[in-house]
């Protein structure tokens, strides 16, 4: 009989991810390796809405009302919104069964095997590291405009961005000093951004005009430029299916595109282990991070479209051009401001996640297990943190991201995809498993939250798909030569 010890496709049981993340868990020599837990539903939801609005609320409503959807981009952000409430209810699940550091990592151990953990936590690393570094940039952009700060430090004509690396660097250290400091931060940049949305949707309103609001959804039209080669979409080159702009298909291609404003509530998933009541505040995180959301984008959505006709949108800042437009500059400023709000707390639970990650990996020994090491104070992955902090910091200051941020969204497609299947992989495998919360219709939703990101990811472009498994690769070379013989799973008897 072959050893399970030496499978790639070994599981770590579900008691020993629960043992670790129990306040008890410590290695034989003392040292603690467990996060400590302090965080309630409030606390998650600020995390979860600090890192899901963003750039795609100030930038992404213009962007596909004005080539793909119109007005309809109301759909699209509802359509978008109804997919990742599938995944949700898949996590919120997970979550609560499992309430450890490591979101669908861990999920993937406990169900699928070792060497799709590995895939999906190298996947992960990916996702917040560039997602952060991605954003850090940004900051310094809308800096450098607000304030006309010199385009030599901040920017994407800075040779060196510093800007990026500076914010980089004060919200690193706010990851480690602790996670109450952390959520104390995020909840405040949160209060603004939230508070600016509602205030955009209610002064808004009374700009909007029935007329830029018809046709509602504009007659479907031939997308003005085609692309081909490494640009086009893999459903483009596998099925021949052309993109088209506006109508019923137009709103499904902007769907695709404003989906990726919602990407990131799994962090909340990364933040089981610290979350004082799991099995209620994990849902509870998750369920309202989306609700929360989804409803402050189809709001400000309409509102724009109705103030301005959709043709005639900015696409790098429809909100505060709109305001513009109707004579309210003042607006403009304010909006601004909470953008830079918006922009900072991403990048900060963007830290705090890629360091859960990290720790999760590392306490499993698929990573060195010094990277896991617990701060003996502060309660927090500083060793991991730190190291995230340098590779973002790096990444921030000197490549610029616009053409690698598709990938973002491409990993976290495809942590969706693990994450829905395991849900019925588990039942079907630890039906005795505590649950507190169960996804209604099991495997149905389940199944369809799998095939809705595998959907949206094949609209996705071939370049986008081809630098995704070069890093898969390295991570099968990384996995193949030091995690499978290294892993604590294979030093068991």
């Amino acid at each position: 009989m072959r050893d399970p010890s030496n499978s790639v496709l070994r599981t770590k049981p579900v008691e020993d991810v629960l043992a670790q993340a129990d306040d008890a868990g410590t290695e034989a020599g003392g040292e603690v390796t467990h996060l400590r837990r302090r965080l309630g539903a409030v606390d998650l939801m600020g995390f979860g809405i600090g890192i899901v609005i963003g750039t795609g609320i100030f930038t992404l409503t213009g962007i596909e009302a004005k080539n793909h959807a119109g007005p309809g981009v109301v759909f699209s952000f509802a359509i978008a919104g109804l997919v990742s409430l599938l995944a949700a209810l898949c996590y919120a699940e997970m979550a609560a069964a499992v309430p450890t550091a490591g979101s669908a990592y861990t999920y993937a151990y406990a169900t699928i095997g070792e060497v799709f953990a590995w895939i999906i936590g190298w996947d992960l690393i990916l996702e917040f590291a560039l997602g952060a570094a991605v954003v850090a940039r940004g900051w310094s952009g809308y800096m450098q405009e607000l304030f006309g700060l010199p385009t030599s430090l901040f920017g994407e004509k800075a040779p060196v961005n510093v800007g990026a690396v500076a914010i980089v660097l004060v919200l690193g250290v706010v990851a480690i000093v602790g996670i109450r400091e952390s959520a104390r931060v995020t909840n405040a940049l949160v209060a603004v951004k939230v508070a600016i949305c509602v205030f955009v949707i209610v002064a808004g309103a009374f700009f909007v005009k029935g007329a830029n609001l018809t046709p509602f959804v504009p007659p479907s039209r031939p997308v003005a430029e085609s692309v081909s080669g490494l640009k086009q979409p893999l459903s483009q080159a596998v099925f021949g299916i052309e993109p088209t702009a506006f109508g019923f298909a137009g709103v499904l291609t902007a769907a695709a595109v404003v989906f990726f404003a919602y990407t990131g509530f799994e962090a909340v998933a990364n933040l089981g282990e610290e979350t004082r009541k799991p099995s209620r505040d994990l849902p509870l995180g998750l369920l309202g991070t989306l609700g929360i959301c989804t409803v402050l984008y189809i709001g400000v959505s309409l509102v724009i479209t109705g103030m301005v006709p959709f043709g005639e949108l900015n696409e790098g800042a429809p909100i505060a051009s709109a305001f513009k437009s109707v004579g309210a500059d003042w607006a403009a400023t304010l909006i601004s401001i909470a953008a830079v709000a918006g922009l900072t707390s991403v990048i900060l639970v963007d830290i705090v996640a890629m360091g859960r990650i990290g720790f999760s990996m590392g306490r499993d020994r698929l990573l060195p297990p010094a990277v896991a090491k617990v701060h003996p104070k502060w309660g927090t992955p500083y060793r991991i943190t730190m190291g995230t902090i340098v590779l973002v910091a790096l990444l921030a200051a000197l490549v610029p991201l616009k053409d690698l941020a598709d990938l973002v969204s491409i990993g976290t497609l495809f942590a969706f995809v693990v994450v829905s299947l395991a849900v019925p992989i588990l039942r079907r495998t630890r039906p005795d498993m505590k649950r507190p919360f169960r996804v209604p219709l099991s495997p149905v939703i389940p199944v369809l939250s799998a095939l809705a990101c595998l959907y949206l990811m094949t609209n996705l472009s071939l370049e986008t798909w081809s630098r995704f498994l070069v890093w898969m690769l390295v991570g099968f070379v990384v996995y193949f030569t030091y995690g499978r013989r290294n892993a604590r799973l294979a030093q068991r008897d």
